[in-house]
């Protein structure tokens, strides 16, 4: 059965000026595995029962297919790449041209066929807690003299506290650790998220 195409996708393809051709064979490819379309996070997304398996994305210097849940993915033809540094779940293949896709149709089907049996099992990606995040001493010494601040933090949800920790841990100098951690200090205390 041939999944009907979402509008909201159509008009994301007529507004989008890089990428278009890949990102057409990329949505066939999808399409064709039975997956719904979306439009989340303002790009072409592939769900199954609700549920994310494959998102296409569209970067300076490539396009992507960026699989939810790739990490549990075999990569049988080493395809997978990290998208950062502190990424957990998510792979994606890259592309930078129409023929590179084409040569890869029967693989990439194959890939999504994978995660939807990976998401259909049930199967999770085992996250680091934020408990087991190294806890920049610049910060730590914020909190200590903050109550106030250590208290909006430890309300944040864990992936918002990771992701402040990530980028306050990337830092190499600790003057650019104090700085950074300066910056987002009214963040946290309005219970925001390093990227809201």
């Amino acid at each position: 059965m041939k999944q009907l195409m979402n509008p909201k996708v159509d008009e994301y393809l007529r507004r989008t000026e890089k990428w278009q051709k890949e990102i057409e064979r990329l949505r066939t490819i999808a399409l064709g595995c039975e997956l719904t379309e979306e439009l989340k996070w303002g790009q072409p997304c592939y769900t199954l029962q609700n549920k994310n398996i494959v998102i296409i994305q569209g970067f300076k210097d490539y396009c992507a297919f960026m699989f939810f849940k790739g990490a549990l993915l075999k990569d049988t033809e080493g395809l997978l790449v990290t998208p950062g540094e502190y990424t957990q779940a998510g792979r994606q293949v890259r592309f930078t041209s129409v023929s590179e896709i084409a040569k890869l149709k029967r693989v990439l089907t194959a890939y999504i066929l994978e995660a939807i049996a990976v998401e259909q099992a049930g199967l999770q990606v085992a996250r680091r807690k934020t408990s087991d995040l190294e806890m920049p001493e610049e910060f730590q010494t914020k909190l200590d003299g903050n109550p106030v601040l250590k208290r909006a933090f430890n309300e944040l949800s864990p992936g918002r506290q990771r992701a402040y920790l990530f980028y306050f841990c990337e830092a190499k100098q600790a003057k650019t650790r104090e700085s950074r951690v300066a910056k987002c200090t009214e963040q946290i205390l309005r219970g925001k998220g390093l990227h809201d």
